[in-house]
């Protein structure tokens, strides 16, 4: 595994509430974290909670991220649908351009475009898809940082637009044996020490335990990584905390 030249992040799926239905625990999270996934809409969040969650990441210096997902609030983004590549490009011009808007109100400039569940799947395997939601980002713009599986179609669509990429590990979601992730429809509970087994081995040996029992490499080049947890995980907080734990240790061994 190439040694990275760049101090590794905690990022993190926020303002996923809706109305008065709340999904994770933002205000406690949000001091954690170095950045933050925000929803836009469409899976998760209305235009309060946009705001909110906004003005909750600028008071904690967290970096805020535009996270755009597929049309389907009931199902919270993750179950499969058919879309066009121009409902896709569209959906996240749409999507982005929402939460740039707040943003903005708040005197920041968006940090990033990381997809949202199933969409995120899609695109992994899928090279018609993520060239069509990266299409949504390329272009002129202030924003063309975005956040994908190494290896997968995203890194190649987001290279063939000219987008800066940033590859992930996981820390609370599992990787099947061809190196996908498994999209929970429900998040499900880790313990933290499989949490810090499980971001360890990402970190520091590129690879990574499928559900089926084989070693998966899983190389990130020399790409910023960022690890991701989410806020809807039973006991998103200790899930965190432990992979926290491990990131710093990571950083201090190569002097970041």
């Amino acid at each position: 595994m190439a040694p990275t030249r760049h101090k590794v992040l905690i990022n993190c799926d926020m303002g996923e509430a809706y109305g008065n239905y709340a999904c994770g625990p933002d205000e406690e999270l949000v001091s954690m974290i170095d950045i933050a996934n925000v929803a836009c809409g469409f899976h998760a969040g209305d235009p309060v909670v946009m705001a909110r969650t906004v003005a909750l990441c600028k008071a904690h210096g967290v970096k805020i991220g535009a996270h755009p997902g597929l049309p389907d609030v009931q199902g919270f983004g993750r179950r499969e649908m058919k879309l066009s590549a121009a409902e896709h490009t569209a959906n996240v011009v749409y999507q982005v351009g929402a939460l740039r808007a707040f943003v903005e109100r708040e005197g920041l400039e968006l940090h990033h475009v990381k997809p949202h569940g199933v969409l995120y799947g899609l695109m992994a395997r899928d090279a018609g898809v993520a060239r069509a939601v990266w299409a949504g980002v390329a272009g002129p713009g202030p924003t063309r940082r975005v956040f994908g599986l190494a290896g997968t179609a995203m890194e190649t669509a987001a290279r063939e637009a000219g987008l800066e990429f940033w590859a992930e590990h996981y820390g609370d979601a599992k990787y099947r044996a061809d190196g996908s992730l498994v999209i929970d429809a429900r998040k499900q509970a880790w313990r933290p020490d499989d949490v810090r087994a499980h971001v360890r081995q990402q970190l520091f040996e590129g690879s990574v335990t499928a559900v089926t029992g084989e070693v998966v490499a899983r190389p990130t080049g020399e790409y910023p990584v960022s690890v991701c947890c989410h806020s809807d995980s039973p006991g998103c907080g200790e899930i965190i905390r432990a992979a926290r734990e491990v990131v710093d240790e990571f950083n201090a061994s190569r002097g970041l």
